[in-house]
């Protein structure tokens, strides 16, 4: 299966962090900003990233490939089959994909994507929107986060990717959850982001950026 996104994207993260748990192999053909790949833009039409190709199949959106993987895979599910469950577990892949990819990515996009790919200013406001917005998803899951350490039930799952895959961008620009302020928080990402599905893939990132 090939996987087609920016290897620095929140969503291609997603991915490929829930293809590694599953013990899914995907071949990542790195896809940037403006890419005319005609490969990605048949899996995309609207050229949305990630894509995945699986032979004749295609399909493009996070939540759309992770649910094929699962369900072509489903050994070792990482969305639960329960009605409350599942329903969580939905709750934390959208409030992932919106409200925490919204604020950490107006940072992310204005501090590297912008003046290093793009050769760009980024814009001052909207990173100073980005780490306000920040607050209060932290304020949140410091909230919720149970003492099981993770999002849903007793057990990993999409949630806990969801949820935590876009404080990797906000990492790379050095905004951190305050340990002293959110102390369930710093614990619940230092264990996610240990686990060896996110650790590779962090390390990667590191190189890729330099840092």
């Amino acid at each position: 299966m090939i996987l087609y996104g920016s290897p620095i994207s929140p969503f291609v993260r997603k991915v490929l962090v829930f293809a590694a748990e599953k013990g899914i192999e995907l071949e990542l053909v790195p896809v940037g900003i403006g890419d005319p790949n005609p490969d990605f833009n048949a899996c995309s039409p609207f050229r949305k990233m990630p894509a995945l190709r699986d032979g004749d199949f295609s399909i493009s959106d996070s939540t759309a490939i992770v649910t094929y993987l699962d369900t072509k895979q489903p050994e070792h599910s990482l969305i639960p089959a329960d009605a409350q469950g599942r329903a969580r577990t939905v709750w934390f892949d959208e409030f992932g994909d919106t409200i925490v990819a919204a604020a950490a990515g107006k940072v992310f996009f204005n501090t590297i994507v912008s003046p290093r790919f793009l050769k760009k200013d980024g814009d001052s406001a909207l990173i100073a929107q980005g780490e306000a917005e920040f607050v209060p998803v932290c304020d949140y899951l410091e909230s919720v986060i149970p003492a099981s350490g993770y999002l849903v039930g007793d057990a990993f799952s999409l949630a806990d990717i969801s949820a935590a895959t876009s404080f990797v961008n906000a990492a790379h620009c050095g905004m951190v959850p305050d340990a002293a302020t959110y102390p369930k928080l710093t614990a619940y990402l230092a264990s996610i982001f240990g686990r060896p599905s996110f650790a590779a893939w962090i390390a990667r990132e590191k190189k890729i950026l330099g840092r």
